[in-house]
């Protein structure tokens, strides 16, 4: 760690327990310690978090970035999935206390500002007690701020059903959103009011526009629109702090299994699944995914996150050499890898900015929440991929899956051609932005500049 004597300003970071959320804040903070060496960051995670990154907290931090932690209050990872609004409840309500009693502790100086996952509300109150300046983490798109900004107003005028159930055109669009020059009624959230989830989303997005700064992890050039409107419409400044995700690897010379394998395949030929870390789809959706993989022939690498599932599908779909099944692998140097040509996703906003980063078209196949517009995003606003859904608004069946993986796949064919020009541009204008004096980094140094003076 940095020397005592050299720290003037600490910064207390405290993500959402989860790995997308710990995985952007910690990108960020990597690049706030990046360029002053003088500050000290102290990085909150509950101790079964630590236990479970700690090689990948390992590599690429910087010396005046600390871990701290506080005790496992939390359901386990394993248990998280069978109780998601028991896991939510324990984190609004007990983690405040070990937190609190943790900076308590904390050696000097004080900290100026804390940054903090938007979804843990409370801590702007632990902020406000102790007379720290708190910026806000939103850890997903402009645009999904946007639709949530206007989803209740956009009720109270009748442009949406009360119920969000009742709105059974999903094709009717609505053009009166400000930021967002048109968007269907299937890809606006269903948040019904009277459902848990709902209730915690409204009560967390309640506290939105209070903190003294908004960190928002786009680009000005993705989402210029949303931006600007929301900037508009908040007195709060508003960061766009570029796409947190990881600086890539070498992959040269790599004697990773994976990394053999794509490293025989022809080039923009293997299409790489992955449908998240934590949500998935039913087994039903999931039996018709790999048959209609397996029947389409292609060339692919499939990500699944859990081992017994891993054998399952590797059991199931076959062999024959033109395919992977793996647990895990590092994503985003997968995506960068010359045999990868395309990205079969759930669309969470860490993939969603990954795929734009890495140039590939995409094939959407969102779940739930942000997904749905992250999909809406890709598809319509940059126009580097396409949607999997089924013909009668139910499961995607085998024959739909492997009829359009083949098309998706096909590098003659002209819609696919033009779709993965896009996304070479979209990659362009990530890669400039992201760069030294690019729209990112300026924005990052002004808030740098903020939180110092």
């Amino acid at each position: 760690m940095a020397s005592s004597n050299s720290i003037t300003l600490q910064m207390v970071a405290i993500p959402y327990p989860g790995r997308g959320h710990i995985n952007q804040m910690l990108n960020f903070c990597k690049s706030i310690a990046h360029k002053t060496p003088d500050f000290l960051i102290t990085f909150i995670l509950t101790e079964e978090w630590l236990g479970s990154l700690s090689a990948e907290l390992d590599h690429g931090s910087a010396s005046n970035i600390r871990f701290a932690t506080i005790p496992d209050v939390l359901p386990s990872h394993k248990d998280r999935a069978k109780d998601m609004i028991g896991f939510i409840e324990a984190v609004f309500t007990k983690m405040e206390g070990p937190v609190e009693r943790l900076l308590d502790r904390l050696e000097p100086p004080e900290p100026r500002v804390i940054v903090y996952d938007m979804f843990m509300k409370w801590v702007l109150g632990v902020a406000r007690r102790r007379g720290v300046a708190a910026a806000s983490f939103w850890p997903m798109s402009a645009t999904f701020f946007t639709v949530l900004f206007y989803l209740e107003s956009l009720r109270h005028n009748g442009q949406l059903a009360a119920n969000p159930l009742d709105d059974e055109d999903g094709e009717r669009r609505l053009t009166c959103i400000p930021g967002i020059s048109s968007i269907r009624i299937a890809d606006v959230p269903k948040l019904d009011g009277k459902s848990q989830i709902a209730t915690e989303i409204h009560r967390v997005y309640s506290f939105a526009t209070k903190p003294d700064y908004i960190l928002i992890p786009s680009l000005y050039e993705l989402e210029s629109e949303a931006i600007d409107n929301l900037k508009n419409e908040i007195p709060t400044p508003i960061y766009t702090i570029g796409l947190t995700v990881p600086p890539v690897r070498a992959i040269h010379g790599d004697t990773n299994d994976h990394f053999s394998w794509l490293n025989a395949q022809p080039r923009a030929s293997v299409l790489y699944i992955s449908q998240g870390s934590f949500l998935s789809a039913s087994d039903d959706q999931l039996d018709e995914f790999v048959a209609g993989i397996r029947d389409s022939g292609i060339r692919f690498f499939l990500v699944v996150t859990a081992k017994e599932n891993c054998e399952r599908f590797r059991e199931r779909i076959g062999g024959g050499g033109n395919g992977l099944v793996v647990e895990w692998c590092d994503q985003l140097r997968v995506l960068l890898h010359p045999s990868v040509g395309g990205f079969w996703s759930h669309c969470g906003w860490n993939s969603t900015k990954e795929a734009a980063l890495s140039g590939l078209p995409v094939l959407t196949c969102p779940i739930i929440f942000d997904q749905i517009v992250n999909s809406k995003q890709i598809v319509e606003d940059w126009r580097i991929g396409w949607r999997l859904k089924s013909s009668n608004g139910g499961l995607v069946k085998r024959d739909e899956i492997s009829s359009v993986l083949k098309r998706f796949m096909d590098s003659e064919c002209g819609k696919v051609g033009e779709m993965r020009r896009k996304a070479v541009e979209i990659s362009e204008i990530c890669r400039k932005a992201g760069s030294e004096f690019g729209s990112a980094e300026l924005q990052i140094e002004a808030f740098i500049k903020d939180i110092a003076n």
